[in-house]
Parts: C-alpha cells; sequence; structure tokens
C-alpha cells in the first residue's frame, strides 16, 4: 500500500532549500557538513508545514541534480532524516515525509497557540488581541435580547441576517459607495468569505496573483484549493504596490483572481495610496481579472494624524471587478467570527447559491451582536479601545526589537497589526525554530511567501506590550545568538513569565 499522499517535486524542494540559505549567514555561523545542512533543511521544512507529512520527497538522483550535490550527500542526508524519525522508506514506494512519534502534526497555516500553553510561551504567531470590553459582553447581552424571533425560525440566512447586510451596505454608503443589502453576503469570518470566493471564480489550476509577500493563510487557502499562485512583488519599505510588476503579471499570466490587503497589508503594513488604489482597479479590469481586496485591517490606522485613502471599491463601485472583503476579527476580536463581502449583487447570488454545499449561513446570535455594536455606536468605541491597545503595543514591540536586536530592521507601519522584520541575515526558519525552544513563538518569513521566499525575515505582531513585549524581545535575542552559533536545538529553557 502507498504511504504517501502528496509528492514535492525535485525543483520545488531545491526552490525552498535554495532559500534557506539566501542571505550571508550571521557573523561567528558555523558551517555543518553538507549533508547535515540538508537533512536540516528538509526538516525544518516538514516542521513549519511547507513540505507537508506523507509527502514524496524526489529520488536522491534527482534532488542531487537540482541541487548540484553528489547523490551521497542527498543519501546521507536521508538517512539521517529516517534516523530522526522524519523521514520513511520502503523499496519501490520511494521515501516520505513523516514526524518522530510524540510530536504534533505542524500546522500549514498560523494558528492560535492553545490557552493552556500561555504561562511558558509568548505567542507572536497570532495577529490578534483580546477583546476590547465590555463591548463583547455588552453586544452579545444586546444581542440576545434581540433572539427571541429568530429563535421562531430555522435559523439559516445564507446571505446573513437582513438587518446586518443593511447595517453593512449603509456603512459602504456613508464611506462614500452607494450600497445596496443585495451587494451583501455574511460570511463566516474574511476567510470563509475568500474560501467562498476562490472556489466560485478559481477552480483548480487557475491563476491567483498575489502580493510577495502575502498573509499566509490566505496562501495556503489558495494553495489547498489547488490555484497556482503567481506572486508580485511589493514595492520597498511600505510605499505598497510595484505597479508596473502588476500591470505586467495581470497582462502576462492573466490570473482568474487577484489577492492585495490595500489598507496596512499583512504582514508588511504598507498602505496603498489613491493612485495605486484607482491604476490597479484600471489594470485588474482591462485584463479581465477579478480584483478581491482584503480590508480586515483598515480600520486599524494607528496615528492620529494619518489620512486614509478612498477604499479601493469606490473605483468600481458596482462591483463587478473589486470583490471587497470585510471582518469584525481584526478590528474587533478575532472570536466574533464575522465576516462580509461587498460585490455586485449576481455575483452575491452565485456565492449565496454556492453556499449551500459549504456552512449554509453564520451564527445568527454573532450577527445580532455585530448589528448591535454598529448601530448603537458601541462598534466606534470597541474599535477606539482597539487601537490604542494596538498603538501602546507597537510602540513598545518596537523599542524593545531595537534594543536587544539592533541589527535587524524594519520600517514602523503607521496602522494594522504586523511588523516585518530583516533579521540580519538569520534564518528565519530556524529562529522560529529555536524561538519555541526559549519561550517565543514567532512565524518566519517563508510562510508568507511562494517557494520559500523571504527566508531573512520573521513578522512580529503588536499582540504584546509592556513587560511582556521587553520579554519577547529577550527570548528573540536569546534564539538569534543560539542561530548565530550554528545551533539547531536550543539549550535555554524557556522561563515562565507572569505579566
Amino acid at each position: 500500500m502507498t504511504q504517501w499522499t502528496s509528492a514535492v517535486g525535485a525543483a520545488q524542494l531545491a526552490r525552498q532549500l535554495t532559500s534557506q540559505q539566501a542571505r550571508p549567514a550571521g557573523p561567528g555561523t558555523r558551517k555543518p557538513p553538507a549533508y547535515r545542512a540538508l537533512a536540516d533543511g528538509i526538516r525544518l521544512l516538514v516542521l513549519e508545514g511547507r513540505v507537508p507529512v506523507a509527502a514524496r520527497l524526489p529520488a536522491e538522483r534527482e534532488l542531487a541534480l537540482s541541487l548540484s550535490v553528489s547523490r551521497t550527500t542527498v543519501a546521507a542526508a536521508y538517512e539521517a532524516l529516517r534516523g530522526e524519525g522524519f523521514l520513511e522508506s520502503r523499496r519501490g514506494a520511494g521515501s516520505w515525509t513523516a514526524v518522530p512519534a510524540g510530536n504534533p502534526l505542524p500546522a500549514r497555516g498560523l494558528e492560535p497557540l492553545p490557552p493552556e500553553s500561555l504561562g511558558s510561551m509568548i505567542d507572536l504567531g497570532c495577529a490578534a488581541l483580546p477583546a476590547p470590553e465590555p463591548w463583547l459582553t455588552r453586544s452579545v447581552q444586546g444581542a440576545l435580547e434581540e433572539l427571541p424571533p429568530y429563535a421562531h425560525t430555522h435559523g439559516d440566512y445564507p446571505a446573513g441576517l437582513p438587518a446586518l447586510r443593511q447595517m453593512l451596505a449603509d456603512r459602504y454608503t456613508e464611506r462614500g459607495i452607494p450600497t445596496m443589502p443585495e451587494q451583501i453576503m455574511v460570511t463566516t469570518g474574511a476567510m470563509g468569505a475568500i474560501d467562498a470566493i476562490c472556489h466560485l471564480f478559481a477552480g483548480r489550476g487557475e491563476r491567483i496573483a498575489v502580493e510577495s509577500p502575502s498573509y499566509a493563510n490566505i496562501l495556503q487557502l489558495m494553495r489547498e484549493a489547488g490555484a497556482r499562485l503567481v506572486p508580485v512583488a511589493m514595492a520597498e519599505g511600505l510605499t505598497g504596490w510595484e505597479l508596473n510588476r502588476w500591470r505586467q503579471v495581470l497582462r502576462d499570466a492573466a490570473p482568474r483572481l487577484a489577492y492585495v490587503v490595500a489598507d496596512f497589508h499583512n504582514p508588511t503594513g504598507a498602505l496603498a495610496d489613491e493612485h495605486q488604489r484607482r491604476a490597479l482597479v484600471e489594470a485588474a479590469r482591462s485584463a479581465g481579472t477579478v480584483l478581491v481586496v482584503d480590508e480586515t485591517m483598515s480600520e486599524l490606522h494607528l496615528d492620529p494624524d494619518i489620512e486614509m485613502p478612498p477604499p479601493v471599491c469606490s473605483f468600481d463601485p458596482a462591483g463587478s471587478t473589486v470583490l471587497t472583503v470585510g471582518s469584525a476579527s481584526k478590528a474587533f476580536w478575532a472570536g466574533m467570527r464575522i465576516g462580509w463581502v461587498r460585490a455586485a449583487p449576481d455575483v452575491i447570488r452565485s456565492l449565496v447559491a454556492a453556499r449551500a454545499y459549504a456552512d449554509l449561513g453564520t451564527p445568527v446570535l454573532e450577527q445580532l451582536a455585530i448589528n448591535w455594536l454598529m448601530r448603537t455606536g458601541g462598534w466606534t468605541e470597541a474599535v477606539s479601545i482597539r487601537r490604542e491597545q494596538a498603538r501602546d503595543n507597537r510602540d513598545a514591540l518596537v523599542a524593545a526589537v531595537r534594543r536587544e536586536l539592533p541589527a535587524w530592521e524594519f520600517d514602523v507601519p503607521r496602522g494594522g497589526l504586523t511588523l516585518w522584520v530583516r533579521t540580519g541575515g538569520l534564518s528565519g526558519s530556524r529562529l522560529a525554530e529555536v524561538g519555541e525552544r526559549v519561550g517565543v513563538r514567532v512565524p518566519s518569513g517563508p510562510r508568507f511567501g511562494v517557494d520559500g521566499a523571504f527566508e531573512g525575515y520573521v513578522r512580529l505582531p503588536f499582540t504584546v506590550g509592556g513587560p511582556v513585549a521587553e520579554e519577547a524581545a529577550a527570548r528573540l535575542a536569546a534564539a538569534a545568538r543560539l542561530v548565530s552559533k550554528g545551533a539547531t536545538t536550543g539549550t535555554e529553557a524557556p522561563r515562565t513569565f507572569v505579566a
């Protein structure tokens, strides 16, 4: 019986492995034997979930040719991985990835750390903040008071509660984009919205253009839907999109969809300006590409003097080219899984019809809670609390990282929840691995790229502040020292931190 469930090509694996060595090594780094470096590289790809468990690896000769190393080097690396439990083999069936007994399966995305682990681990993996009380409690209480009439129905509203659809449409209209309720579908979070869009517009094998870097969980969602991702590099710093690159990709690759984050991009924090927004909509319209715009960070402008550009959908108010995705998860609370899509009425009807084969609808109580917040002004108050939390955390984290890791480079974004950090020549994958051993969880740069790009980066979210931010930076500095010394396993025990 075949033991593997997918396969990794030699060229693909070589690209991912080569990216781990793309940046110069840190000072004092010891160079391991070639077979050991190869084994460590494959092990890291498995631990990070970038090569799935039970994936068939290339034959030794094929991988040796792609990496320009000897077959003996690949054979020795495979043998080391078998001895450590990360590879299984059988004559005639090849070799496939595994995890040693007792190890958790690696995640393919950025899942939250279980709450019971938070005492000893500082979690910088998930860009989400605690609920802005008292508004969570008040919204649920308000929703419970309004629930009885809905309890007498079947409770399935595939397009969303009419009251919330109207509320969301009114909010777009107030922003200068006339919108009808028929242009809104309420979803189970932004991920649910983008999943529905991908299934409707981009079947297996379809091209989807994405920013490079981009949000890791969305990239993985698209991969698992069978999409062919076409990366488009971001402009330098926080300046947004590189329009010439976008025009070329849209013209030459003719992607069915393009996914972008215009407002405080995840992970870089970049903010696209009005000219870029208008030009990208025009280019997408000319190419026949549907532009999916993620607005989940749009309300998290942290500096008081910032002037926000018009929404991308203002350059396509009918919603035929631009599909806008919003969510309560970042601006309010990740535990409130309410998202929405704004598009042309015929697109919304198609999304709603397809939903019958997915989740049927979004929980009524949570929709009522968000509607209550928006109707009463509680949303504005809650988002103000969220901005203050994120601003304070950002400033504390920036100061701590600059003090503890002066060689690391980054631009400070004016909004959003994430800091995109160049790690001074150290491998982001190795920092992530060693970081967990010293008590700080951080996602490596390649999770946000295609085929192993951004090995020299990590993403740091504004989820901790004050003394916790200082401790997080200290633990990252400890991990950096171990990686600089060539360590593949940490030797410093994590410390329990009490806030």
